[in-house]
């Protein structure tokens, strides 16, 4: 099979601006499997990004949980690319109609202060190389129809990747202890999801390390000032609109969102 990758990207583009969901690419315009090819495809739109003058911010890990690796049947994380027109502030307003199929999760957010260009790291480059770290709220979204995807739909969809809420209370590294801090989210006060950071590859800074020498590896590292999304601490929640979530995870503070009520026609 010829991939064209721009068509591919495209038809996700368009499912992401008229709120359409389009059918799986694998297999149809990527072959089933093919993760370089997936990942090309989400080069492709990208690139239509910054073409239309977006500020690339940062990345995000997904697929960080043995059950969700599992369930796709693959045995590594993915990332995508994090824009600055996808970053919502800490207690924000999602209008209705901006995702299509959206699910919230708890998760931390590394503030890089320094590059990582040698896929060669060491943990303790690693906490060099943090600044700080923020609690976020990652809002996944789909342009697949029904969520029904595979490894290959969700890399070339950007990871799944829709919005991002940081919260406001820098934490120094050493202040926290990742593997075991603790994660509640809440949705209008109640628990609707918890879980640790150990669930993110067993602490979230393997998922950076993950990160860092596979985007060394392709020549495009992480850079200071970069954003990382370090995977879901517990299961995911889908989004009910008119809802609010707050996401409570302990040493680095909470973070919170809200949803619009969907529009009546």
């Amino acid at each position: 099979m010829t991939v064209d990758y721009e068509n591919a990207a495209r038809e996700l583009t368009e499912a992401r601006e008229s709120g359409k969901p389009c059918p799986p690419l694998r297999g149809r315009l990527v072959p089933d499997g093919d993760i370089d090819s997936a990942y090309l495809v989400q080069q492709a739109q990208v690139r239509q990004w910054l073409r239309r003058g977006h500020r690339r911010v940062g990345a995000k890990i997904g697929l960080t949980s043995a059950a969700v690796q599992e369930s796709l049947g693959v045995y590594q994380p993915d990332f995508g690319v994090l824009t600055e027109d996808t970053a919502v502030p800490d207690g924000g307003e999602v209008p209705p109609g901006r995702l299509l199929q959206p699910r919230v999760e708890a998760e931390i957010a590394f503030v890089l202060g320094a590059d990582l260009p040698d896929e060669r790291i060491t943990t303790a480059d690693l906490i060099r190389a943090v600044d700080h770290l923020l609690p976020a709220i990652e809002i996944v979204d789909s342009r697949i129809a029904g969520w029904d995807i595979t490894i290959v739909d969700t890399i070339a969809d950007n990871a799944s990747s829709g919005l991002f809420v940081l919260g406001t209370t820098p934490r120094r590294l050493a202040d926290v202890d990742l593997r075991l801090a603790g994660m509640v989210l809440e949705q209008g006060g109640d628990p609707v999801s918890v879980g640790a950071a150990a669930a993110c590859l067993g602490n979230p800074l393997h998922a950076l390390a993950w990160l860092a020498r596979t985007l060394a590896r392709s020549g495009d590292p992480l850079r200071a000032g970069d954003v990382v999304l370090s995977g879901a601490l517990g299961p995911l929640v889908p989004v009910t609109p008119g809802a609010a979530y707050e996401a409570r995870i302990s040493g680095l503070g909470s973070v919170r969102t809200c949803f619009a009520k969907e529009v009546e026609q």
